[in-house]
Order: structure tokens, then C-alpha cells, then sequence
């Protein structure tokens, strides 16, 4: 097994992206083509560690052959430890060496960043400031500079009203309980703030309820499908490892 990055030949990836409602997948070249279908199965009720992967494993074996993974997680991961997960299994998470035990699996190299830095490589020019945000089960961001990631930032969980965090503001839940009217102007606000707050060249909208936008946006800012967000697994491979990226290879 090679024992640097250096050192690997890559021709496919198995690229995961983990929701909280869904665990999607295809397969990559290198290059960022889709060589496969794209797949996916619920996320597991009861999502604890064991159970996603168990969902990773029927959703891989439906796939081929491959040379290494890349996972998008719903929460803060730093160098292949999931720190959080407010959309999975309560108390399951933290401190949980996710990357390890999916290169374990596999007996593959595996990179683990969080969902929306992955849908964000997989998205943006790589021209100036660009922002990702995510609109499904919570809220999630990616900042990007010249299409390199910048350091993580779990966003969501800034308080935006004095008992809400964005998670809550305008993650599915509030979607569901205050309808898609009420929602768009939330989405609104939401996307004031961080054009005042950031001064981004461009702003990528996407996630499983960006669809539900009923709004005129300005020429800065555009809508992603998911779809292409998943092929942000092949370009997480093309990077260094810095901040929260490391590769994970198998134990020995």
C-alpha cells in the first residue's frame, strides 16, 4: 500500500456525500468525468457511525472497482475525525476516526471533508471570493478562494435570532413548519447577511431545497445541482493536504 500521496496512481474515485436524508455516490476519473450512475440510498433513522457506514458499503458495492474515496460529511471534520454531526445520530459522533474506519472498509486511501467544502470544490470557477451554501436537512457553507478551500467554518451554528442558529433558521425543519413563503424570506435575509458580511465575487446556492428559491437572484449569485457538487470528490484528491485535509490509508 503506497504511504504517501505522492505515490498513488488514480484513475477512479468513489465519491460519497453524506446527507441527512440521503447517501449518495458515483464514481469519478481523476479528472472529475462521471463514470457511473449516481446512486443513492436513505440515511439510516438511527444514523450512528455503524449504520452510515453499513449504507456506504451496500451503495460501493454497487460501483466497481476503484482506487480511492472521498467523502462530504454533514458536520465539522478536522484531519479525518468527525468533531460534529447535529444532523445524525445525537452523542454518536464526536471524536469518531470516520475516515479510518471507511479506508479500514475498503483497504483504500480515503479524504473526509465536510459536504459543502466538497460540493464546493465540485462547483465553483476557481475565480476570486466564492461562497457555497447549502439549503437542505441544515445549512451549510464552503468559502473558496481561487478555487482553493479556505478553513472551514461551521456557519450554521452562528445564532442569526436570539434562539436560533441558521441550522434552525432555515435548515428543513423551519422549511416544513413555517411553509415556502415565510422560508423564502428567510433565505432572503440570510443571503443579505452574507453578501454584507463577505463581499463574494459569487455566491452557489444548492442543496436538496435550493428548488424551493421563488425569488430573483442577483447576477452573482447561481443555483447548483447536487449532482455536480458529487464531483467535487475527484478535485479533493488534486489538492494538498492543508487545514482539515488529510489522506487516511488503511491500518497495517
Amino acid at each position: 500500500m503506497p504511504n504517501t500521496p505522492e505515490q498513488l496512481t488514480i484513475k477512479k474515485v468513489l465519491s460519497i456525500d453524506i446527507g441527512g436524508s440521503s447517501v449518495k455516490t458515483c464514481m469519478l476519473s481523476a479528472e472529475g468525468e462521471v463514470l457511473s450512475e449516481y446512486t443513492k440510498l436513505p440515511t439510516p433513522e438511527d444514523a450512528t457511525p455503524e449504520a452510515v457506514l453499513e449504507v456506504i458499503k451496500r451503495l460501493a458495492a454497487t460501483m466497481g472497482e476503484f482506487d480511492v474515496v472521498s467523502v462530504g460529511f454533514p458536520g465539522y471534520v478536522k484531519f479525518g475525525v468527525v468533531e460534529t454531526a447535529p444532523n445524525l445520530a445525537k452523542k454518536q459522533w464526536s471524536g469518531i476516526k470516520f475516515s479510518q474506519q471507511i479506508s479500514d472498509t475498503f483497504q483504500k486511501p480515503v479524504r473526509l471533508v465536510n459536504d459543502a467544502d466538497q460540493q464546493g470544490l465540485g462547483v465553483v470557477e476557481g475565480k476570486g471570493f466564492e461562497i457555497v451554501i447549502t439549503l437542505g436537512t441544515g445549512f451549510g457553507t464552503a468559502l473558496l478562494y481561487d478555487g482553493q478551500l479556505l478553513p472551514h467554518l461551521e456557519l450554521a451554528h452562528f445564532p442569526i435570532t436570539k434562539d436560533k442558529d441558521y441550522d434552525d433558521y432555515i435548515g428543513d425543519k423551519a422549511f416544513n413548519k413555517i411553509g415556502k413563503k415565510d422560508w423564502n424570506e428567510r433565505v432572503k435575509r440570510v443571503i443579505d447577511i452574507y453578501k454584507t458580511v463577505f463581499n463574494y465575487d459569487t455566491l452557489y446556492v444548492g442543496g436538496g431545497n435550493a428548488k424551493q428559491i421563488d425569488f430573483e437572484l442577483e447576477k452573482n449569485i447561481r443555483l447548483v445541482n447536487n449532482r455536480v457538487g458529487i464531483t467535487g470528490g475527484a478535485k479533493l484528491w488534486a489538492l494538498s493536504e492543508q487545514y482539515q485535509i488529510r489522506t487516511t490509508y488503511p491500518k497495517k
